[in-house]
């Protein structure tokens, strides 16, 4: 009987999804669901709706929830991390302060000043969760699903010993979109995709064997199909390579789409996957679900009938092969880059084909990315290695650093600018980020 422990369970679309593929599998009909939150509230809503799953499919499966986290961690098989260091509230000012600047940040939770704040008010958290993990089951599997991904594998990975890999929907997500495009059915597209996590690149994408590159060439001269994914059409269209993730967040990780209120309008307003594409509408989203979530969930459950057919996501297929039949599975990860790609920094947190099995996780060796697509990555992959390193040390300094690096900041600001920006968001973030305290 196995147990698999949630923590952040209140991030109810994953929690629900991730339950109801891992009871999919015959090995997990009987497990043991550890739901840990740290909001009572949240937390009560979410064992009704796991509740639910587990009635619907009349699994003899067992659900406890909790918000003491050792008792959930206690002899787990897996882990599964969906959590956020602070809400809205808080992470709004690392997209409205760089807005006051001239950065202009569409979903800021992967890098850049936005994406580096949320990784320094995460990493110890998450570090914290793996020292737990260490203490009440060392031999545990945990898959995260945490923004800003890359970095907070990086520090997990080197901090801990914890055997542990991140994952994003935005590979197999993008996959299928592109198979669509094309009108392939999906079992026929074989693919070999490597990078960073949101920016990794299609280096192989093939129908039948066959190269599909140029009918994905043809495709975006449609305009509905273009004007859907503009960012990355043009990406695609100049750089000879798709890349993963939405174009909402590609447009913030390079200085060719954001840099100007003519290229927003252009560019990120109309066909970024995040109508209409500009900071206020995520802020809006969000802070519109501070008053929503309650009902959505309460009509969630008042539903008669739930799907329970199994979704893309990789975390079950990964829990089955290394803890549950045995059944090899092949996905893309983050880890370090350890002889993974040969152009990317060494120990950088990568994304790559890995294989899970028996054996526990298996990372595949790719080589070298094409020599134009690794200098992008190689940019944000060595800030990245700047604001772990930051995290880790309270060191200030390194976080501007990073941030005076970042493609779109270092596009649109000076040096004094990007400094006075920096501070303004250690100010923000002061009562999150007590590794810093008693620095300058």
């Amino acid at each position: 009987m196995k147990k698999i422990a949630f923590i952040g369970a209140g991030s109810f679309g994953f929690t629900r999804t991730l339950v109801k593929d891992i009871l999919s599998f015959p090995a997990f009909r009987d497990c043991t669901i550890a739901l840990m939150d740290i909001d009572e509230e949240r937390l009560s809503y979410i064992k009704r709706a796991v509740d639910k799953i587990v009635a619907a499919g009349n699994y003899p499966a067992k659900v406890i929830a909790t918000m003491d986290r050792a008792e959930a961690l206690k002899d787990a098989d897996g882990v599964l991390c969906t959590i956020l260091a602070g809400g809205v509230q808080v992470w709004r000012h690392d997209i409205e302060i760089p807005k006051k600047y001239g950065v202009d940040i569409n979903v800021g939770d992967t890098r850049g000043p936005a994406g580096i704040f949320r990784a320094l008010r995460t990493i110890p958290v998450m570090l914290d969760i793996c020292r737990d993990i260490e203490r009440y089951c060392p031999d545990a599997i945990l898959l995260n699903y945490t923004n800003p991904m890359a970095m907070l594998c990086r520090a997990m990975q080197g901090e801990t010993k914890v055997k542990l890999t991140g994952l994003c929907h935005s590979v197999q997500g993008t996959a299928h979109m592109l198979a669509n495009w094309i009108g392939a059915p999906m079992e026929e597209i074989t693919y070999l995709c490597a990078g960073i996590n949101h920016q990794a690149w299609y280096l192989e994408f093939k129908w039948n064997g066959k190269d599909a590159y140029p009918l994905i060439r043809e495709a975006i001269k449609k305009p509905e199909i273009y004007n859907a994914e503009q960012v990355r059409n043009e990406m695609f269209l100049h750089l000879d390579y798709y890349v993963t993730e939405s174009s909402g967040h590609n447009s913030e990780y390079n200085a060719w789409f954001r840099k100007r209120p003519d290229l927003i309008e252009k560019y990120c307003t109309h066909g970024t996957g995040w109508n209409p594409g500009e900071y206020a509408y995520i802020l809006k989203y969000y802070l519109d679900r501070e008053d929503t979530w309650k009902k959505d969930i309460e009509e969630w459950l008042n539903r008669d009938t739930i799907s329970l057919e199994r979704g893309h996501e990789y975390a079950a297929n990964i829990f089955n092969a290394i803890i549950g039949d045995g059944t090899m599975y092949t996905f893309n990860g983050n880890v370090r880059n350890f002889g993974l790609i040969d152009n990317l920094p060494e120990g950088c947190c990568v994304e790559v084909p890995i294989l899970a099995s028996k054996r526990g996780l298996d990372p595949i060796h790719v080589g070298p990315l094409p020599d134009h697509l690794a200098i992008l990555n190689n940019i944000s992959a060595r800030c990245e290695e700047l604001a772990v390193e930051a995290a880790i040390t309270g060191d200030p300094r390194k976080v501007f650093y990073a941030i005076c690096f970042d493609p779109l900041t270092s596009a649109v600001l000076s040096l004094a600018e990007i400094k006075e920006m920096v501070d303004e968001m250690f100010t923000a973030n002061k009562d999150w980020l007590p590794q810093f305290k008693h620095k300058s």
